[in-house]
């Protein structure tokens, strides 16, 4: 049940690979499963339980629901920045293989 949606072109840094291959040779992308699931926790378990936490101690602690609300997504910008400066070691944990198509 694939659709059109599925297949859209993407920008992915490979920077090991064995052979030589040239623009418009088809390929195809490798990424363990174990890799996808450390990218389903940074990407968006940790900011979803580290929004729901901070809202959770923020509204017991202010007791106003809208400052609550705001400082709880407030809380992604820091978050965001801390993996933006991560890049290098994230490019090293999540690694891309190619393989030829045949």
């Amino acid at each position: 049940a694939c659709s059109a949606a599925d297949f859209q072109e993407k920008e992915i840094e490979i920077t090991h690979f064995s052979q030589n291959y040239h623009p418009g040779q088809e390929v195809t992308i490798l990424f363990r499963e174990e890799q996808g699931f450390t990218a389903l926790w940074f990407g968006y378990l940790m900011p979803f339980l580290l929004v729901l936490l901070t809202l959770i101690i923020a509204v017991s602690l202010i007791k106003n629901e809208l400052i609550s609300g705001l400082l709880s997504l407030a809380i992604l910008i820091p978050y965001y920045i801390t993996l933006y400066f991560f890049r290098p070691y994230l490019k090293k944990v999540f690694k891309f293989e190619v393989e030829e198509m045949n």
